[in-house]
């Protein structure tokens, strides 16, 4: 295959996922127990051949920097190419927050410079996903695009007022595109995430922001496509993707890695995941207690009832203490007799005797990091 690099941006609009963005990205985000939203996008690149991956990184940054560090984990650690953080380039007209993606690549033109790959691949971050990048990089070599996007024809990925959806014709080419409408008129769902050459791409977003075009999809795809300046074409993913855009869609994809099924679906044994390691010891489970369709992460101390649940490294459950579909991130504590139902839990929250707490399974209940009720 031909050299390839990867870039991620990290500054999708995360208002909806409320206390769970408020000190991290969405890239950064906790999900099936050991894992965060970013190992899936940059494990899919590396599994695709690419070693030099950017990272676009926008305000609340500290959380995914520091479980990226030096790309050990995913052997993007080496001398040349690597794993590159780019944090935002400040000025006093630019805070730290990217009005869109082409601002956010026009920041870091120098990096596009100095890369030496031919072709690009270009995703956003909140969309879990786990593809043949290869497959992809085929199919625009075999059909001479300028562009060509990744798609899915999934219909739980589909939103009214929100996403990016686009029409084909017979031979698979880009029509139309429908940004942020009421009600989608079409099946298929652009998942954010193109393939172009490196030197294209520079170009586009050089024309772009010299024009004050910010948005990927509305500003600069959308013209190609109604102008007929450039052949963009897409392919389609036929695997399982979550979008992570809201704090149901995030309990929804916990809750769906709950199945054997889709964990097979998701965890493909020649496209592993890889993640940060952080060494503990095995979970511990007392004779008293009770654990139901449940995944628990190592350092885990588990004395209760837990089912329907993802506990992440380092929980307690104490003794008559009763865990049903919750999420409860690292090192968060649910005392005895205590009774939470329908709830994320975020990192080191502590649930105190007795309390109770059940929350709606369509709007589960948020606690906020550090919180002690």
């Amino acid at each position: 295959m031909k050299d390839v690099m990867g870039i991620i941006y990290t500054g999708e609009n995360d208002a909806r996922l409320r206390e769970l963005t408020i000190i991290r990205a969405i890239a950064a985000l906790p999900v099936a127990g050991r894992f965060r939203v970013i190992d899936f996008l940059v494990s899919s690149m590396v599994n695709g051949g690419m070693k030099n991956i950017g990272v676009i990184m926008q305000k609340n940054y500290h959380s995914l920097m520091d479980h990226l560090g030096s790309g050990k984990e995913w052997d993007l650690h080496g001398k040349t190419n690597g794993l590159h953080i780019l944090p935002p380039f400040l000025t006093r007209e630019n805070v730290g927050l990217y009005p869109g993606v082409l601002d956010g690549l026009r920041s870091n033109t120098d990096y596009l410079n100095r890369s030496k790959q031919e072709l690009v691949v270009l995703s956003n971050s909140n969309i879990i996903y786990n593809a043949h990048f290869k497959d992809m990089i085929a199919f625009y070599e075999n059909t001479g695009a300028d562009i060509t996007l990744m798609y899915t024809k999934d219909p739980s990925m589909k939103r009214d007022e929100f996403g990016t959806y686009i029409s084909l014709d017979q031979d698979g080419n880009v029509k139309d595109i429908e940004v942020e409408p009421t009600h989608p008129n079409y099946d298929n769902t652009f998942m954010q995430v193109c393939l172009m050459k490196r030197e294209f791409l520079k170009e586009l977003v050089d024309k772009a922001v010299a024009h004050g075009l910010h948005d990927l999809a509305r500003d600069l795809l959308l013209k190609l496509v109604q102008e007929k300046q450039a052949k963009v074409n897409a392919f389609e993913y036929t695997g399982v993707c979550w979008n992570i855009d809201s704090v149901q869609s995030y309990f929804k994809f916990n809750m769906d890695i709950l199945k054997p099924e889709i964990r097979k679906k998701l965890f493909i044994d020649e496209l592993p995941v890889f993640t940060k390691v952080r060494d503990e010891m095995p979970a511990f489970y007392s004779a008293e207690s009770h654990s139901v369709n449940s995944l628990v992460a190592d350092g885990c101390q588990i004395e209760g009832k837990i089912e329907n649940s993802v506990l992440f490294r380092g929980v307690r459950v104490a003794p008559n203490a009763h865990v049903k579909n919750c999420i409860i991130m690292q090192d968060g504590q649910v005392q005895e007799g205590a009774y939470i139902e329908n709830c994320i839990l975020d990192k080191q929250t502590v649930i105190k005797k007795n309390t109770k707490l059940i929350g709606p399974e369509a709007y589960p209940i948020v606690i906020a990091k550090n919180v002690v009720i």
